[in-house]
């Protein structure tokens, strides 16, 4: 088998490289399934600014945003000033098969795209909670966490699709009408606490790790311009595990392990779970939004306490 080839108009090398180290997976494989599944994967990358974590051989795997100097002039670029290092990134958007392939041949295997697209910035097209369990064989628990964000969705008018996040966790995904990223994230804070009300001794917001004593986090802080790995995204763990959508129904027989990068794409077939799990746009209550308002930021609040404590720790 040639270790070089061409699709789509794109050179493909090396393909017979072990992928990374734990993968039990090569770079064809890599390019393979990617190839499989473009028609469900590109939907719900087109047309957002998209981060990739890459992997060359010897080398750690990293984030890339800004593009490198040697990508095809075809390959759609986005800007985006960068306030925190004060200069403009230019991030790829995959629209299409030959750029997804392209990406592959990068050895891109994480895919994570935008929450909004690229001509509405600051307006997230879903409401997005991160549900991590403790401990890396603790999904059972996040399942658990995800069944009582399915109610407190349910309890606020709305519906959302899941998927394994393709790490040891769930992500559930509820597409919302044009909302200002302010209002989606307080919408998010008070659906984790709604949530965390339902069954405090299983899920938290705490999002001090010390504080959470064994519960799984409910991180409601992927909003405006945070990524989150996309449906069918491959990821970088042992195994080679995909980020899968499961129904609601079948979410407590599955396992993390149980989507791959070799087993993924034949478990789909013909079939787009994600799009057809997923829910049509839906208004934000005027009260969820109102109680996430009341609801500090996460992140903020976590600054400032960890300051309180190493304070307190030095007997200021």
């Amino acid at each position: 088998m040639s270790t070089s080839e061409e699709r789509d108009g794109v050179a493909l090398t090396n393909l017979d490289q072990p992928l990374f180290d734990g993968s039990e997976a090569t770079k064809r494989d890599l390019v393979d399934y990617l190839d499989a599944v473009s028609a469900k994967i590109v939907p719900v990358l087109a047309d957002r600014p998209l981060s990739v974590m890459r992997v060359r051989p010897g080398q750690a795997p990293f984030m890339q945003k800004n593009l490198p100097k040697y990508t095809p002039e075809w390959v759609r670029r986005q800007p985006i000033w960068a306030e925190a290092s004060k200069r403009e990134i230019s991030y790829g958007v995959c629209d299409d098969r030959r750029t997804l392939l392209w990406f592959a041949n990068q050895r891109a295997v994480e895919y994570h795209p935008t929450l909004y697209p690229r001509d509405r910035w600051n307006h997230p097209t879903h409401l997005v909670l991160d549900l991590d369990p403790p401990e890396e064989d603790a999904f059972h628990l996040a399942v658990q966490a995800a069944h009582l964000v399915r109610r407190a969705l349910a309890d606020s008018g709305l519906e959302g699709a899941v998927k394994t996040s393709g790490a040891k966790g769930v992500h559930v995904f509820v597409p919302i009408v044009d909302t200002p990223a302010d209002d989606v994230a307080a919408a998010c804070r008070a659906l984790a606490a709604r949530a965390e009300r339902l069954d405090p001794a299983v899920a938290t917001t705490a999002f001090i790790v010390e504080d959470r004593h064994g519960k799984v986090f409910l991180d409601s802080t992927r909003a405006g311009g945070a990524t989150v790995a996309a449906a069918y995204s491959p990821r970088l763990r042992p195994g080679a595990p995909v980020s899968f959508p499961v129904s609601w129904d079948d979410l407590d027989g599955v396992a993390p392990a149980d989507f791959t990068l070799k087993t993924a794409a034949g478990l789909l077939g013909d079939r787009d779970p994600w799009a057809e799990s997923m829910p049509a746009p839906q208004e934000l209550g005027a009260d969820l939004v109102a109680e996430g308002h009341t609801i500090p930021v996460a992140r903020v609040q976590a600054m400032h306490e960890g300051k309180r404590r190493a304070k307190a720790k030095r007997g200021e």
